[in-house]
């Protein structure tokens, strides 16, 4: 939970306060007005990074510096974001006292957000569903972030090899299939471990926010075997040497698969309804919620960023259910859409 917060420089902020509320938080203003820029920076200071932008936009345009202070019962944060004419960022951690040069996952606050690009989670391309499968886990699994930052390295160095052709890329090829493997095994377990927490919860979270009885499932869908991924992509990498270096790419590991969702025993994407769709988004969110409460101990502070009136009555009275016991900010153009799900257990902050 957060008090309260001070932004300086950062993005349409030159120097503005604000004071939080423990429960739900409605930021209220025009477009432009910087109602997602002050949700970004709780994001950034709970988490250590936007989901938006790279940390360079993060600075107030043609400033050095930005800073992030946040009040909460656990001490002071702050988040220093220092600029260089190079264009790179570095940025500083102060918590409690305690300088940091990285958040580590015991110093971050647990975050769940719901922003508008995850309307097209379910139906547009794998990588979407990768990405949220990854965000989750780096929030509650030590050293995944880790991982999956070496995997992307890993991966981009094999692509480099195979761009430049068998006989350049010589033995080295070996190496990197070996670490792709083992570090592409790690990631994908993990993976399979939330769906399958996933897909147990699913289907009764989505018939009760539905009020119906239809069938759900969720499936990790990969061209390696499950059940002994390292290896069999490790044979697969081998096998298909001579069709990837003439594609260029690495066509088998994590950064291929995908969350596959089932509805009524067909497709979500080629069969669901908009309204089904966003039902099976707010379950998904649900869940979300609810392990990194169970892994992390502790309520993760929710945001939600003008998704509130993509939802109908129904859909936005569930999730009002949800949001009672979480301190949550929700950005809106229109205060009426929001503010009467919420009585007076709101608090209103105006920007712009």
């Amino acid at each position: 939970m957060i008090t309260d917060i001070r932004l300086q420089h950062f993005r349409s902020y030159q120097d503005s306060s604000f004071e939080i509320d423990p429960g739900v938080n409605i930021i209220v203003g025009p477009n432009a007005s910087g109602k997602t820029n002050l949700l970004e920076s709780v994001l950034v200071s709970c988490l250590g990074s936007s989901y938006r932008v790279k940390d360079a936009d993060l600075i107030e345009f043609e400033q050095p510096w930005a800073r992030i202070d946040v009040g909460s019962p656990d001490g002071q944060r702050t988040v220093k974001l220092i600029g260089s004419p190079a264009g790179t960022v570095k940025k500083e951690y102060v918590i409690a006292d305690q300088k940091l040069a990285r958040l580590s996952l015991q110093k971050q606050i647990p975050v769940v957000l719901f922003e508008p690009n995850h309307l097209q989670l379910l139906s547009s391309s794998p990588d979407l569903r990768r990405d949220y499968l990854d965000g989750i886990l780096e929030q509650y699994v030590p050293g995944y972030a880790t991982v999956r930052r070496q995997y992307k390295r890993a991966l981009s160095q094999r692509n480099r090899l195979l761009k430049l052709g068998q006989e350049q890329a010589g033995s080295q090829l070996f190496a990197w299939n070996i670490r792709l493997s083992q570090l592409g095994g790690e990631l994908a377990r993990n993976r399979m471990e939330l769906v399958a927490r996933i897909s147990n919860d699913i289907e009764p979270l989505y018939q009760d926010l539905s009020s119906s009885d239809s069938r759900v499932s969720v499936s990790y869908v990969s061209g390696c075997q499950t059940d002994q991924y390292g290896s069999d992509m490790l044979h697969k990498l081998e096998q298909s040497t001579a069709k990837d270096f003439e594609r260029g790419f690495t066509a088998y590991g994590p950064h291929r698969d995908d969350m596959q969702i089932t509805l009524k025993n067909k497709m979500l994407q080629e069969a669901a309804s908009r309204g089904e769709t966003r039902t099976m988004l707010l379950a998904l969110k649900i869940i979300e919620m609810r392990i990194i409460e169970e892994t992390r101990g502790k309520k993760p502070i929710l945001l939600l960023d003008d998704v509130f009136s993509e939802l109908d009555g129904a859909r936005r009275k569930s999730l009002t259910e949800v949001l009672k016991d979480h301190q949550t900010f929700i950005t809106t153009t229109d205060a009426d859409v929001v503010v009467g799900y919420f009585l007076d257990k709101s608090h209103v902050i105006l920007t712009g």
